[in-house]
C-alpha cells in the first residue's frame, strides 16, 4: 500500500476523532460502520447483551475501520471499535518509521478477533475479474474507511490501474452502478451484506467478481459466497476475506476516574461476550456462527482490561458502579488464550 494513501486516511481520521472528544458525562460506545453494514449489526448484538445487564452501550455509525481505530485511541467515551485486520497489518508495517502512525497505535489493543469479511466487488456483467477493472470507473469507499484501504491494496498488489477511483461509500455507489455512472464498486462486509440483500439488482447486468489471484493470499484468506446468498447470485463465488477484529484501549486504572470506568466497561463486556457467545451465535447476526476467538492477528496484544473480565470468578457490574477492574499485567497473549480455554471449555 502506498504510504501517501495511509497518511491521507489516517490524518482525516485523527482530525475527526479529536474534534469529537468533548463529551463530559461518562458513556460507553462502540464505533461500527454504515447503517447497512455488518459492523453496525454486530455492534447492536453486543449492545443487546449489555442492555440485559443494565449497561447501555451506544452503537455509533462511522465511515469504517480506520476511523474506528483512531476513535478508540482518541475519541472520548469510545471504548470499542471494529477494525479490519489488513488495516491493523499495515498500520504495524508503517509504525516503526512514522511518528504519526506511532501516535495512532499507542495503547490500542485487541478486544476479540471476530469473523471473516468477504471482499465484494459488484460490477457490470461484462467485467470478468478484478484485472478487468483497468481503465474503468471504480468506487473504492471513503478515505477513512477500511473498504478504501482494502480496495487500494488489492488493486496495487494486482497492479490494476482504474481509469478513475471514486471515493464514495458503498451505499452511495450502488445506485450509481445501477444507473451506469460507475462500472464497479468495492465493499468489504460480512456476507450476507444487507446492502445487497435489500436491493433489487438485475443479475443479467451485474455480478460479484471472483477474486482468486495468488498474490493476494499473502494478506487475505480464501473464502466463498455460496449460491443464492443474494437474489442476483445463482452460482457460488470464490473470493478473499479479511478478519474483523474488535479493538479497545489499555486503560490505566491508576490514572483517573474515566480510565477506571472505561477499564471496568471493557472487563464487563469481555465477560458478557464470552458468557453470551452461544446466544449470539443462536440469535445474532449469522457471522457470529463463524467467530474464532483464538484467531489473534499477529503483532497486536490483548488488553489488560479484557483479560480481567475473562477471569472465571469475574462478575460483570450489572448496574453502573465505581471501581476499577483489576487483573494480571502480563502483556503476552498466552494468558488470554489460557483464560479463553477455561471460559469456553465444555
Amino acid at each position: 500500500m502506498k504510504r501517501s494513501v495511509l497518511a491521507a486516511a489516517l490524518g482525516l481520521a485523527l482530525s475527526m476523532a479529536t474534534a469529537s472528544a468533548s463529551a463530559q458525562a461518562f458513556e460507553r460506545s462502540i464505533m461500527t460502520g454504515g447503517p447497512q453494514g455488518t459492523y453496525i449489526k454486530i455492534g447492536r448484538d453486543i449492545a443487546a447483551l449489555g442492555a440485559e445487564c443494565g449497561l447501555t452501550l451506544n452503537v455509533v455509525e462511522s465511515a469504517g475501520s480506520l476511523e474506528n481505530f483512531v476513535g478508540v485511541r482518541n475519541r472520548r467515551n469510545t471504548q470499542f471499535g471494529i477494525v479490519q485486520s489488513d488495516v491493523l497489518e499495515y498500520l504495524k508495517t508503517f509504525e516503526a518509521n512514522d511518528p504519526e502512525v506511532q501516535k495512532a497505535v499507542k495503547g490500542v489493543r485487541i478486544m476479540f478477533p471476530l469473523y471473516n469479511e468477504e471482499i465484494h466487488v459488484l460490477a457490470r456483467k461484462e467485467i470478468a475479474g478484478v484485472k478487468d477493472l483497468a481503465g474503468k470507473k471504480v468506487a473504492v469507499g471513503k478515505k477513512d474507511s477500511g473498504t478504501f484501504l482494502t480496495a487500494t491494496l488489492v488493486m496495487d498488489i494486482l497492479q490494476v490501474k482504474a481509469g478513475e477511483r471514486v471515493d464514495i461509500n458503498p451505499d452511495e455507489a450502488l445506485p450509481k452502478l445501477l444507473s451506469g455512472e460507475i462500472d464497479a464498486f468495492f465493499y468489504v462486509a460480512g456476507a450476507p451484506a444487507s446492502l445487497f440483500s435489500g436491493n433489487t439488482i438485475d443479475k443479467a447486468k451485474f455480478h460479484l467478481l471472483p477474486i482468486t489471484e495468488a498474490p493476494l493470499l499473502a494478506t487475505y484468506t480464501p473464502s466463498r459466497i455460496e449460491a443464492g446468498t443474494y437474489s442476483f447470485q445463482d452460482e457460488p463465488v470464490d473470493l478473499v476475506a479479511v478478519k474483523a477484529v474488535m479493538m479497545t484501549y489499555d486503560y490505566d486504572v491508576k490514572r483517573n476516574a474515566y480510565h477506571r470506568d472505561s477499564c471496568k466497561t471493557v472487563a464487563d463486556f469481555s465477560s458478557l461476550i464470552i458468557g453470551g457467545l452461544d446466544k449470539l451465535k443462536a440469535t445474532g447476526h449469522p457471522k457470529w456462527k463463524t467467530v474464532d476467538l483464538t484467531a489473534l492477528p499477529p503483532g497486536w496484544q490483548v488488553g489488560v482490561c479484557v483479560k480481567a473480565g475473562m477471569a472465571l470468578d469475574y462478575k460483570p457490574a450489572c448496574k453502573p458502579q465505581a471501581g476499577a477492574a483489576t487483573g494480571a499485567t502480563d502483556d503476552s497473549n498466552e494468558e488470554y488464550l489460557n483464560l479463553l480455554k477455561q471460559r469456553l471449555k465444555p
